[in-house]
């Protein structure tokens, strides 16, 4: 294995600007939405009163298939440099006829890449971190027919509905799978989110970044001895649990039955049992009470963009008038490019189903904004999401034969993929994290009281 202990952040050694919307055209893309419907309806000779039926209908595959032409032929914005110049073959080892044609300078498409690696059809000759960071010398982000596929019948339609049983099927599955699964990365904190750097000139454990990631988050919301706060989507109970020991009762959610019974056993052992409670229930069954601190870290993704409106409305319901508001969430951003947007169909099949609501950060705002609060503050973690993530990627691997032992190697190689890609992908600005503080946009609020907590 790679040693990279001697790194803090992980280093960039061949940054490149790929494809994405900067050669992207709208236009172009409405006048394909408009004319197939159009050529359809001559060359089937059919009613002009079926014009927008066939509109509605062919609209998803029209904007697929203008997507993967576009992927294929539009030029990047700036020349590709600095990168090794190596052949695909330098780089992966192709145990498949029907792929044996991607060699020399014939790239891969990265979707047929994971997927072949993932059944065991292509290995490595390198580190996956490593590998991945030289992937524009062997990999091309063009969209294959199967991500297309996959964007109509189960992106698209998991995006709309949302259920009660989609949602807790999507996490149970996920999150259910087993502690000691999480664990081998995550570390004994059992944290899910992002960690905050401390110093730059000094590598920092992982748990000193979660650590200094609890008390920043209990600083922001000013946790006090008697505070009612609420944690939705709470996890392994982590922060519940550390708000507790600062004296704040505390009501944790989540669907993971693992996590209800792990955070509870935290609480026992930390003595702050009689101040936390998790419950295992769906955010839309939350007590109807009322919260003077409500949290919610990397949850609201899960949440979905048609129902993100009324999740919002019902945090403002819990939250007191003089009450805060803090929410970590995760997004895209919007000067978006097509590894960007490959990256996320990866996370929505093989990691996070469901967590569509990972939009770039003015979409976010506006929801508050709508929902009637005002911001207080916004922070951009991404490159402490790329370290925080780095360190995962560090513990799965040095766990490697427990995963492989107990899970199988098809499991070990999508975690190792996610954890290296993302840790690219955080640290370049493809995905980030924002922590958000905001309360109730009323007259009454005492906005005084963030100044000192300004100047610590």
């Amino acid at each position: 294995m790679t040693d990279y202990s001697k790194h803090h952040v992980a280093p960039a050694p061949y940054p490149v600007e790929g494809i994405g919307f900067s050669s992207f055209s709208n236009t172009k893309l409405y006048l394909a939405m408009a004319t197939v419907p159009l050529a359809t309806l001559f060359i089937f000779d059919l009613a002009w009163s079926s014009y927008l039926f066939l509109a509605a209908g062919l609209a998803i595959p029209v904007f697929c298939a203008f997507n993967i032409i576009s992927s294929f032929y539009n030029a990047p914005e700036r020349p590709q440099k600095s990168l090794p110049g190596l052949p695909v073959e330098d780089y992966l080892t192709i145990k498949t006829d029907a792929l044996k044609s991607y060699k020399g300078r014939n790239k891969i498409p990265i979707a047929t890449f994971f997927e072949a690696y993932f059944d065991e059809q292509i290995d490595l000759k390198g580190d996956m971190l490593e590998t991945l960071e030289a992937r524009y010398d062997w990999a091309s982000f063009t969209f294959t027919l199967g991500q297309a596929a996959f964007f109509i019948t189960q992106w698209v339609p998991e995006t709309l509905w949302h259920s009660r049983k989609q949602d807790e099927d999507q996490v149970r599955n996920h999150y259910d799978r087993g502690d000691d699964f999480y664990n081998w990365f995550l570390g004994p904190m059992m944290i899910y989110t992002s960690g905050i750097i401390g110093q730059t000139n000094k590598r920092e454990s992982l748990e000193e970044m979660q650590e200094r990631k609890l008390e920043t988050v209990c600083r922001k919301i000013n946790v006090q001895p008697g505070d009612k706060m609420l944690d939705i989507g709470c996890g392994w109970g982590t922060l519940s649990v550390h708000a507790a020991k600062k004296g704040a009762t505390v009501t944790g959610v989540t669907l993971g039955r693992n996590q209800t019974e792990w955070g509870m056993g935290k609480a026992r052992e930390a003595g702050v049992e009689k101040n936390v409670n998790i419950l295992c229930t769906d955010y839309r069954d939350i007590p109807k009470t009322k919260y003077n601190k409500i949290t919610c870290l990397e949850m609201a993704e899960h949440v979905g963009i048609l129902r993100f409106q009324t999740f919002l409305h019902q945090v403002r319901e819990m939250l007191e008038d003089d009450g805060i508001f803090f929410l970590q969430i995760a997004g895209l951003r919007r000067a978006w490019q097509y590894e960007d947007l490959q990256w996320g169909l990866f996370m929505a099949k093989y990691v996070f189903p469901g967590a569509d609501a990972s939009p770039p950060l003015n979409w976010v705002m506006e929801q508050l904004e709508r929902a009637g609060f005002e911001i207080e503050s916004c922070e951009t973690l991404g490159v402490h999401y790329s370290t925080t993530i780095f360190r995962w990627y560090e513990n799965w691997m040095k766990n490697k034969e427990k995963v492989i032992e107990n899970y199988g190697v098809r499991w070990f190689r999508i975690w190792e993929f996610f954890l290296a890609y993302s840790t690219i992908i955080a640290r370049q600005g493809s995905a980030t994290v924002y922590q958000i503080v905001a309360h109730k946009n009323l007259n009454a609020f005492d906005r005084t009281q963030f100044i000192d907590r300004r100047t610590r």
